[in-house]
């Protein structure tokens, strides 16, 4: 498996690896430990629930009026592994944000921060003016086909500029504030910069970013495998 996942050059892109990235072949479900048990409760529809600073809504059928798009992009792990090429299609950030955010906001010039919250549990944020890149998705749509529970079902963010954990899957709530907020806390909050950017090898808070390389990657394979392993009993107590 981890032969499979990283490698020099899997095959070409449009865009070069950013620094400290290897290509991978496979694009498998990861993230921390402590989500590999952890799956979304609605996976059929898209809810979105809004508050922060703003006046507190829920959005369904809103969504699905907004107008679509498609875009090919990288995802970048903060692991160190890049799967290229992907097939993206949903809605921009930024059309989002215009139509449906903005219409019902009175602060709307004192926004920066936005918190994403998942169904299981994550929990990530970034600032106002990274989401409004013009390549910043809230996706439903993987290779022409409906995000699987794997890849973040029902909606998610991609974000290509920024590091994996930044992508959240499983959207049910967005938090709009006034000013930045720590969303880590404890032992945690060192992994959780406030822009993640893959450029810049943001990979952490504090320290170089070269250095949190060779702390990740060795715990690919075992994460790899552990999200398998779950994924595999969930399914088949599903079945049951």
């Amino acid at each position: 498996m981890i032969d499979l996942l990283l490698s020099k050059q899997a095959f070409m892109s449009d865009n070069p690896l950013p620094p400290g990235q290897k290509s991978s072949d496979i694009f498998p479900r990861f993230g921390l430990s402590q989500y590999a048990d952890r799956f979304p409760h609605t996976t059929d529809k898209i809810i979105i629930q809004i508050g922060g600073d703003v006046e507190e809504f829920e959005i369904e059928e809103e969504f699905a009026s907004l107008p679509r798009t498609t875009q090919t992009s990288d995802f970048h792990c903060v692991t160190t592994w890049t799967k290229q090429n992907l097939q993206w299609e949903g809605v921009k950030f930024k059309d989002f944000y215009k139509t449906i955010v903005l219409p019902r906001t009175t602060n709307s010039d004192q926004i920066k921060f936005v918190v994403f919250k998942a169904q299981d549990g994550y929990k990530t944020g970034l600032l106002l003016e990274d989401l409004l890149a013009d390549d910043v998705l809230l996706a439903d749509t993987l290779s022409d086909k409906p995000l699987c529970i794997s890849h973040g079902a029902p909606l998610r963010l991609v974000a290509p500029a920024h590091y994996g954990y930044k992508n959240l899957k499983h959207i049910y709530r967005l938090e709009f504030y006034t000013e930045s907020k720590k969303v880590k806390q404890g032992l945690l909050s060192f992994m959780d910069h406030p822009r993640a950017r893959v450029a810049k090898e943001e990979r952490a808070v504090g320290g170089l970013g070269w250095f949190f390389r060779y702390l990740y990657r060795p715990l690919i394979k075992s994460t790899v495998k552990q999200f398998e392993k779950a994924l595999q009993n969930h399914q088949s107590n599903f079945l049951q």
